[in-house]
């Protein structure tokens, strides 16, 4: 029995359109109708849930994970014929690991997402520092592809900000860490007490 042409797809049914798909899948060239929702939620820490049940097999989040895109603030999971839309809690993926390599502007830094993808900070991969919302904390982001970014887990956090360094940016002291060449900055120094 076939489902109608508006109905999402069920989690099989997903898994195995984006398997037809030979080689990386071109998100950015695909532009499905919209077939509504289905209750697949991303959580805060990159966990993936269906039926509010966390999804258990690290292929199958691979998979979805290849097929994400994101237009307008929302989240789809996209095959060549359909759109289908789900929930994000903050960031799609999850950084759980840091690789180091280097001292100051030469320094390389790594992540590895929660689906064992690697992204190396530079001008590809930027990061970004956003005050976390009720407290003096930040929340820091790396970028992975088209507008799809991976929240630094805390403890990957505290690890970034040893490394970090006090610059002068357009005439303002920030406190930061030297990544890819480039500079980037966390916080004003003056603020620096209340980082955490």
């Amino acid at each position: 029995m076939s489902r109608p042409p508006s109905a999402p797809a069920g989690l099989d049914d997903l898994a195995g359109s984006v398997k037809r798909v030979k080689g990386p899948p071109p998100v950015h060239l695909w532009n499905p109708p919209y077939c509504g929702d289905l209750d697949i939620r991303i959580g805060a820490d990159g966990t993936w849930y269906y039926l509010k049940t966390p999804i258990g097999r690290l292929p199958l989040v691979k998979l979805f994970s290849s097929v994400l895109k994101r237009e307008n603030g929302r989240y789809f999971l996209v095959t060549p014929v359909e759109k289908i839309g789900i929930t994000v809690d903050d960031a799609p993926f999850a950084a759980v690991e840091m690789r180091v390599e280097g001292e100051g502007p030469a320094r390389r830094i790594a992540f590895r997402t929660q689906v064992e993808e690697w992204v190396d900070v530079g001008p590809d991969h930027p990061m970004r520092f956003e005050t976390e919302a009720g407290t003096d904390g930040l929340k820091p982001y790396v970028h992975v592809r088209r507008d799809l970014w991976a929240r630094v887990s805390r403890t990957l956090f505290h690890d970034l900000a040893s490394l970090g360094d006090i610059v002068a940016v357009e005439g303002v002291d920030w406190f930061g860490v030297y990544a890819g060449g480039t500079f980037w900055p966390m916080v004003p120094a003056a603020e620096l007490e209340g980082l955490t």
